[in-house]
Parts: structure tokens; sequence; C-alpha cells
């Protein structure tokens, strides 16, 4: 039991820093839209909330922070707002897509095994199935907000235009996990 308990306080504790992570890595980017689009700083803490905390922990952490950013910085909008690039930018749609990336990332990582080119699998999928859901809430919002969205746009936004944080995120997160299990700060 008390096994049990300590585990549950890592998990909140883990999830607790991966939350405060979401708020402050996007200083990094200077608070200019373009480059955080194209970074997505917010999503490295969130995927490795999945590694490390699990699933649950993950994709709630997803699911609070773009809008607790919303609340004390303005950023990223949570209604659809029109960057200078002509992209729309949506902190609602990132909710959906970043639990989806905690959620997946976490449930992926426990079901498979253990091993690093898993590590890679388990990223890869989350941030596919993440950027999927991601799409599929903005052209629901962008339709109740009366705003097109077409397929174009979801190709453009989920993936030509992030290609830079997709690289990012593939180089950084699985040495981050190894280095964890490696200090055995995570199972």
């Amino acid at each position: 039991m008390e096994t049990k308990k300590r585990n549950t306080y890592r998990d909140l504790t883990a999830s607790g820093i991966c939350l405060a992570l979401c708020i402050v890595l996007p200083f990094l980017t200077g608070q200019i839209p373009q480059i955080g689009n194209a970074l997505s700083p917010m999503h490295i803490p969130v995927l490795l909330c999945g590694f490390i905390s699990g699933p649950f922990y993950a994709a709630a952490v997803g699911a609070i922070a773009p809008f607790l950013r919303f609340i004390l910085f303005s950023m990223p909008p949570f209604f659809p707002t029109v960057i200078p690039t002509g992209a729309v930018v949506c902190g609602a749609a990132m909710c959906f897509e970043m639990a989806v990336y905690g959620l997946s990332a976490g449930l992926l990582y426990k079901l498979l095994p253990k091993k690093l080119a898993f590590t890679y699998v388990s990223l890869i999928i989350s941030m596919v199935l993440g950027r999927v859901v991601w799409g599929i809430a903005m052209y629901l919002i962008l339709g109740v907000a009366a705003l097109p969205f077409s397929f174009e746009a979801f190709i453009a936004g989920a993936f030509i235009n992030a290609v830079p944080g997709i690289i990012l995120h593939i180089a950084v997160i699985p040495v981050i996990v190894l280095a964890l299990k490696k200090a055995r700060l995570m199972e």
C-alpha cells in the first residue's frame, strides 16, 4: 500500500512539474506566435508526462495547460484567432490535441515494451493522433464560428508548419525519457 501511495505522490508531483513547464516553456519562443507554432514548446511537457506519470495524469495536464496559459497570459488565444502568417490559432483545439498527446503517449508506453525504439513508436503515434484530433477540433470549432478550415489548412497547420517542432520532439523527448530511466526517476 505504501508503494502505491508513493507512486501516486510521485505521479502527481511530476504532473504538476509538467504543467508548470507548459506554462513556462513558451516564454522561450519570446511570445512570438509563429515561432511558438513551429516549435510547439507546450507539447513537450505533456508528452513527457505521458511517459512519466501515465495516461490519465498526462491527459489532464494536456487538457488544462492551454486554458490555464490563456487565463494567465492570454496566449495561446483560446478562441479562433488569425495570426499574421494567415494561420488560425485556437487554444480550445489545443486542449483536445494535447489531452490526446498525453493519453496516447501514456497508454502506448504502458502497453509496449520499455525499449528506446518503442519510446519513439509511442511518441510518433501520439503526435499523429493528437494532430488528427486537433484537426477535427479545429474543423468543429471553426464551423461553429463560420470560419473556413480546409484539408490544406489542416495539413499545413498539423504537419508542414510544424516540422521544426516535430523534429525537436523526436530529438529531445526520447533522450529525456532515457535519462530519467537511467537516473531511476521513472519506471
